[in-house]
């Protein structure tokens, strides 16, 4: 009798055991009831998608509803991800960095463009002609974001600092306005705002350099993507087939631009046009440019002494997630 309570026991632990397991792996593959993803008006895959209701689509037979929330520039994103308030953010690859050197647990699962889509902006009629004669200046720029990253790297090539210049902490639209109305001498510019400014307010660009904008990528939060791996992978697709899309419809691409953002359509067009959409997966090439990129944020004291920062960017690069997805979706 004995040894069958023992034989009857062991059986109740095992299938204990089995039914545990099996609700780990539910868990760590169900599909959550609420997916919060974040659209910007520099990323124009979010822009597409939310258009078409894509997303929705994709998750409409999990009943799972889809939430969208604006933000404003990588600031903003980032902010919505440390809360919790969204699930995916749009963020500059340097700005992302220094989200997650300042403990935002994030992970950067998509590239979802490498554009030229900052600069330093003045006005048609500036007598300010080089980066040097921005000293004492009033340069407007939004804190934490790529913008606010390119200024500094470009006050460098010229021997200036922060504390050289006044930074007006601005979001990148009130910068526009606020360079246009002459209460700042320069602005960080933000596409398509700064193409807007451009076009619209004849701006001129003081400085550019393509290889001071970092990459944008598409942040996931860590603890989702461990309890939803297979989610997120979902996410990716819907964004690779926007972004396959409007490389192959670059017109109608603009249209849809120009109209969720609210500028025209020569704007939007300008705005597609210097930004590259043909490296989506996420590897050495970013990390590469970002551990470049990175020394500027000790340098002014954006992070705290000692931070590792390349071990910071190999964490915050997920190398795995994307290259199925676009490698399927190849159908290679």
């Amino acid at each position: 009798m004995k040894r069958i309570w023992n034989h009857a026991l062991r059986a109740l632990t095992l299938l204990g055991a089995s039914v545990a397991t099996a609700g780990a792996v539910h868990a760590a593959t169900a599909t959550p009831a609420e997916i919060r993803v974040d659209y910007a008006y520099y990323s124009p895959e979010s822009l597409v998608i939310k258009r078409y209701g894509w997303l929705e689509d994709e998750f409409k037979p999990d009943n799972t509803q889809i939430k969208w929330v604006l933000s404003l520039g990588s600031n903003r994103a980032l902010e919505y991800l440390n809360s919790g308030a969204v699930d995916f953010g749009s963020t500059a690859g340097l700005a992302a960095v220094l989200g997650k050197a300042n403990g935002n647990p994030i992970r950067a699962v998509y590239v979802f463009s490498r554009p030229e889509w900052t600069a330093l902006v003045v006005r048609k009629d500036s007598a300010i002609k080089s980066l040097a004669d921005l000293k004492g200046k009033k340069i407007a720029a939004t804190r934490g974001t790529d913008p606010y990253l390119f200024t500094l790297r470009a006050l460098h090539t010229v021997g200036l600092t922060r504390d050289d210049v006044e930074i007006v902490n601005l979001q990148h639209p009130d910068g526009r306005t606020a360079l246009a109305n002459g209460q700042v001498d320069a602005w960080a510019g933000l596409d398509p705002h700064m193409a807007a400014a451009q076009v619209d307010d004849g701006a001129r660009l003081l400085y550019r350099n393509v290889d001071f904008n970092t990459y944008g990528f598409l942040d996931a939060r860590e603890a989702f993507i461990q309890q939803y791996p297979q989610a997120v992978a979902r996410v990716l697709k819907v964004y690779e087939k926007a972004r396959v899309w409007i490389v192959a419809h670059p017109d109608d691409a603009a249209k849809i631009v120009a109209e969720e953002s609210k500028v025209s359509l020569p704007v939007a067009k300008l705005q597609l046009q210097r930004t590259d959409f043909s490296h989506p997966v996420p590897g050495e090439q970013q990390i590469a440019a970002l551990k470049s990129a990175a020394p500027i944020l000790s340098a002014e004291d954006l992070v705290k002494p000692g931070t590792d920062l390349p071990k910071v960017i190999d964490a915050l690069i997920d190398t795995q997630i994307a290259q199925p997805v676009v490698t399927a979706s190849r159908g290679q």
